[in-house]
């Protein structure tokens, strides 16, 4: 990925996404291929790396809650890498984004960074604000597009066995299906 901004979008050297991923659909990853054509690498940060750091948020009280995280780290890591490696995207690297402790955000985001986002719920609008007001440039994509897939609707397929594998990229229904069966949501 070397700068691939279309006509009147600055290519930056430094971007970043972040989001929970529970799991990665394929919202995220247009919201990735979208940050990703407006930089010449990308991080994305994946929040709530620890479970036991978890806070409620008011913007959005259940996303703190056990059900809205089954996946840990590592098996959201492994969702992201599937999905963009099938995708061909290189300069892309993982991190952990703990969104909700913005003291912290020095430590895992270099300087110069811009950050992404998208805004669908009152949750997005407090990121946004959060991350300009911790001094970050902050760009929001697809302003004009409505939310078409959320982790709350996957993993609502999972749990009933509706068609979850649709929302999701292949690469990542592989991941999913790869879990094993005690897995609090495990792919059928």
């Amino acid at each position: 990925m070397t700068g691939r901004g279309g006509v009147g979008e600055p290519t930056v050297a430094t971007g970043m996404i972040h989001g929970r991923f529970q799991p990665f659909h394929n919202g995220h990853l247009a919201y990735l291929l979208g940050a990703a054509a407006r930089c010449d690498r990308l991080l994305v940060g994946i929040t709530n790396p620890d479970r036991r750091h978890m806070r409620p948020t008011p913007e959005d009280p259940s996303r703190h809650l056990p059900q809205s995280n089954p996946y840990t780290y590592t098996e959201r890591l492994m969702m992201i890498r599937a999905a963009t490696g099938a995708a061909g995207i290189a300069a892309v690297e993982m991190i952990p984004f703990p969104i909700t402790e913005p003291d912290l955000w020095p430590d895992y985001v270099p300087a110069g960074t811009v950050h992404f986002v998208r805004v669908f719920s009152p949750w997005g609008a407090a990121k946004l604000e959060r991350l300009r007001a911790g001094g970050y440039r902050v760009e929001v994509l697809d302003a004009d597009v409505a939310k078409d897939v959320s982790g709350r609707q996957v993993r609502a397929a999972l749990r009933s066995g509706g068609d979850w594998r649709s929302l999701v990229p292949p690469a990542v229904a592989g991941v999913l299906a790869s879990l094993p069966d005690d897995h609090p949501l495990p792919g059928r």
